[in-house]
């Protein structure tokens, strides 16, 4: 299983990103199911996580009402919609899938 990362990228404090998180290969049983992110210095944290049907859907509390995780299980694909982007968020990203593969992750950095 392939997990492809993208979307990341410089944007402004207040700015918007959308990361998608595409899943190749032997995908049978496996779906990407959450996004990670690490901050330079700083341990992994999690941020969001869907699962198969969409029904159960978590956040961390630092980035309820701005971060919106949603999928596509034709392609299989997850997407974070990013909003309202602060300093803070500035980290990689990396997705995950149900099962424990982890993709590369993508860099997201807020600065103005």
């Amino acid at each position: 299983v392939q997990l492809q990362a993208s979307g990341g990228g410089l944007v402004q404090p207040g700015g918007s990103l959308r990361l998608s998180c595409a899943a190749s290969g032997d995908t049978l049983n496996t779906y990407p199911r959450a996004w990670f992110r690490q901050a330079p210095g700083k341990e992994r944290e999690f941020v969001a996580s869907i699962n198969w049907s969409g029904g159960t859907i978590s956040y961390a509390d630092s980035v309820k009402g701005r971060f919106t995780i949603s999928r596509d299980n034709a392609k299989p694909t997850v997407y974070l919609q990013m909003n309202n982007l602060k300093p803070e968020d500035t980290a990689v990203y990396r997705c995950v899938t149900n099962n424990g593969y982890w993709g590369q992750g993508t860099l997201v950095t807020v600065s103005s």
